[in-house]
């Protein structure tokens, strides 16, 4: 048996640490080697015993979260997976703490029957295991996957007639995302539409910073709300988005998919919408949402390209769309921005 996953809890709650520590260890992948009780205190004990992966809890005296992430990601490789509360104000910490450096994070979302965090262990083990490296679980079934092949060229492509520019992505999203918008102009000549695994408030949370920081003008859509060229739309967390002729709706899960908002039913719409006429981009990401979708829009004729290994936080959608034979290219994440310029001719 091969050794567990070396987990350090730090949280200031005594009641939380315990939870945290019951919940890890219910699955014999990991082992909680110890706990601490602020971020003073988890930035020496992480130095000590050089931990496999840490949860890290936002406010906490002495030194709180983001300063202990500072720190640690400043003086060694650990990854942080970050355990934060579903408020306006969690999602804003949240954001800045997967800027500075932490792999994802875990919503305790307390006060919810149905985001409780004791009702997450597959969740939180997922995360751990994704930030810790591990293997995952094949998530494309074996007699769908294609052979690994080399791609052929498509440099001889150099503008598209597209109506739309998809984006897909999860763990590691909101900074590649950044990456990504920031290389964009100001004003594309199609809107982008962007769905980002996330529980509600954070995705507007997200909308806001990535308005701030990047050319494009860039909002959370809304309901009924029409698609304009050069705007930048995220699907509102905790539900789907589909786009139809007479714009977007915003709405509940129909069974299709346990991700909320999902790439596959937005590419799924998409693909009803504007047939071949699509620009898809799969970003870093677990699990294989929009794989499904994404092959059958390059079936259909639209262009997809898949952010590539090296330079995904979680090689996990991308690779799942690649292996279902749904990508035209694969790309590091610094050269996604200037080929979407490209091909969109801007």
């Amino acid at each position: 048996m091969t050794n567990p996953i070396r987990v350090l809890v730090v949280d200031d709650s005594t009641f939380m640490r315990g939870a945290l520590v019951r919940m890890i260890e219910k699955d014999p992948r990991f082992k909680v080697i110890d706990v601490a009780m602020n971020g003073e205190e988890g930035v020496r004990k992480a130095a000590e015993l050089k931990p496999d992966v840490i949860t890290m809890d936002v406010e906490m005296p002495v030194m709180n979260g983001l300063e202990a992430l500072e720190i640690i990601v400043k003086t060694s490789k650990i990854p942080v997976v970050m355990v934060s509360t579903l408020t306006e104000a969690g999602a804003v910490t949240t954001l800045r703490a997967l800027e500075i450096g932490a792999i994802d994070f875990i919503p305790k979302a307390l006060n919810s029957a149905d985001k409780n965090i004791f009702k997450g262990a597959d969740e939180i083990h997922a995360k751990l295991a994704a930030a810790a490296g591990l293997p995952t679980i094949p998530v494309v079934p074996a007699a769908a996957r294609q052979a690994p092949r080399v791609l052929p060229s498509v440099d001889h492509i150099k503008r598209l007639n597209v109506k739309v520019v998809l984006i897909g992505s999860s763990t590691g999203g909101p900074k590649a995302l950044q990456t990504l918008l920031s290389q964009l102009p100001a004003q594309l000549p199609v809107p982008v539409v962007i769905a980002q695994h996330m529980p509600p408030d954070f995705t507007l949370a997200l909308a806001k910073r990535l308005d701030e920081s990047t050319p494009p003008t860039v909002v959370e859509a809304t309901q009924g709300e029409v698609l304009l060229p050069g705007k930048v739309y995220i699907a509102p967390g905790g539900r789907h988005l589909r786009l139809q002729a007479t714009g977007v709706v915003i709405g509940e899960d129909r069974g299709e998919s346990p991700y909320k908002p999902s790439i596959d039913v937005l590419a799924e719409s998409a693909a009803a919408l504007f047939g071949k006429q699509v620009l898809a981009v799969m970003l870093t990401g677990m699990g294989a949402d929009g794989a499904r979708e994404f092959k059958r829009l390059k079936d259909l004729g639209a262009h997809i390209i898949a952010q590539d290994q090296a330079t995904s936080v979680v090689y996990g959608m991308p690779k799942a769309v690649l292996e279902l034979g749904g990508v035209n290219e694969v790309l590091p994440l610094d050269r996604i921005g200037p080929r979407v310029r490209a091909l969109l001719g801007s």
